[in-house]
């Protein structure tokens, strides 16, 4: 039975008053935590733990820089490993938990959630100390940089090829080629800067990211953060992770949730052919339909002014070089092919490593298995290493979220190592076999929903 309990801002405000009448900071059990999740009848309380302390966040969720959804799906859990991943400028960050702390787990609860392997969360824990001794969280800048000088200079070449060989058929599609190159090069380039994993200093990140998602992409970097970083914290929790909000209005996704969709009977869409018409929706129509109104609506919904602003420059950028070379519906034909293309290109590679895994609820797994049931990997090769923008390592990726991509393979043989000491499954295919794969997950997953539809 739960203690009734006084919030956070109770608190605080009992600390501004007569400093000899400050109380002791409360004692609280794991079962008492898991009880304030936001869900149920008021009050919603919303607590989590860090290090053993106890945080209110019923009122701060709200105001989270990251998103409300991101730190209220920890809501009623151990947080410690997720603030650990996100955050780069710890002792900053810890300055603004003070004043949500309403106390610390009771001396009798163990410092490692119940529902959490606790000899798996030690060992990574120790893993992570060794990786930052060992300076893989650090990036190389150089790396970055040429990086971001061949997406530039692909980009220019986009609109030379055009200016110098004129518009006629195989002048466009080498122009189409080498600008879906450069936009999803960059898509690659944003993703490492969204993670803070390009600069030491947090601000330098945010700075670049919206010139590369914004200006040369057309996308709002605040819009991506906020729908990626939940994708992180719970990658393939329905309801938690937004990657997988296609189930269940346009696909079934996963064993056990298309076994209760048929038994349901309830049909959105045929399912059983999910697999045919996956190739001609979200592939090739993903960037152009619903990324492009949902990055706007979001931006101007949450007046992310500044983010609008960089994106009406590579629209006016766009639309001014490209206009003077091509006539309006060569133009638009031309701007609506790349987005198709860029779009097929980004879905294979991101979804490869998730939607042939496990998707389900959140069941409050340790951060290791959360991210493995969820992640898997694929060969690598220089061609994949560039492919993929390094995602072919999104095990360590997961597990590491602020590590700059150049240093994944030096991290993965200690991954291997953990996974293998706790026999944990480490999946690592070829690159067409996890394209394939994403297409026999999908027919499975239609198969099992129109059987359980039919007969169960």
């Amino acid at each position: 039975m739960a203690v009734p309990l006084r919030g956070a801002g109770e608190v605080r405000e009992e600390r501004d008053g007569d400093p000899a009448a400050v109380p002791a900071l409360r004692r609280f059990t794991w079962e008492e935590i898991g009880q304030r999740t936001g869900r149920g009848p008021p009050p919603q309380e919303r607590w989590l733990v860090i290090e053993r302390k106890v945080y209110d966040i019923s009122h701060f969720y709200r105001r989270h820089p990251g998103g409300a959804r991101l730190i209220g799906s920890h809501a009623g859990q151990d947080a410690t490993d997720a603030f650990e991943a996100f955050h780069v400028d710890k002792v900053l960050v810890s300055k603004y938990l003070k004043s949500l702390q309403i106390g610390e787990l009771a001396p009798d609860q163990p410092s490692i959630e119940p529902t959490k392997n606790k000899m798996l969360v030690k060992d990574f824990r120790e893993l992570r100390a060794a990786v930052e001794k060992m300076g893989l969280l650090k990036p190389n800048q150089l790396f970055f940089f040429l990086h971001l000088a061949h997406i530039l200079l692909l980009d220019t070449a986009a609109w030379l090829i055009l200016f110098y060989f004129g518009t006629s058929l195989m002048p466009f599609i080498v122009s189409l080629v080498v600008l879906t190159i450069s936009q999803v090069q960059a898509s690659w380039l944003q993703h490492d800067l969204g993670h803070l994993s390009v600069f030491r200093k947090t601000k330098w990140n945010h700075l670049l990211h919206k010139f590369v998602m914004c200006h040369l992409i057309g996308a709002s970097a605040k819009w991506w953060t906020l729908l990626h970083s939940r994708h992180h914290a719970k990658p393939n929790c329905f309801q938690k992770d937004p990657d997988i909000d296609m189930h269940p209005f346009l696909f079934t996704l996963g064993k056990k949730f298309s076994v209760e969709l048929g038994i349901k009977k309830k049909k959105y869409m045929p399912y059983n052919h999910q697999h045919k018409y996956f190739f001609i929706t979200l592939p090739p129509l993903l960037f152009p339909t619903y990324f492009h109104c949902h990055t706007f609506y979001i931006a101007y919904t949450k007046r992310y002014w500044v983010d609008l602003t960089w994106m009406l420059t590579f629209y006016i950028r766009f639309f001014f070089t490209y206009g003077s070379l091509l006539e309006i519906k060569s133009l638009l034909a031309y701007y609506f092919i790349f987005r198709m293309l860029e779009s097929s290109w980004f879905v294979w590679v991101s979804q490869m490593n998730h939607i042939p895994m496990d998707i389900y609820y959140d069941n409050n797994l340790d951060w290791v298995s959360t991210q493995l049931q969820a992640t898997c990997n694929v060969e690598q090769s220089l061609f994949n290493d560039w492919f993929t923008g390094h995602l072919n390592f999104q095990i360590e990726h997961h597990l590491f979220p602020t590590m700059p991509r150049h240093n994944y393979w030096k991290v993965a043989p200690l991954v291997k190592s953990l996974c293998a000491k706790h026999g944990i499954e480490y999946q690592c295919k070829p690159l067409l076999t996890a394209f394939a794969d994403i297409v026999h997950s999908l027919k499975n997953s239609g198969e099992l929903w129109l059987d359980a539809y039919l007969h169960k």
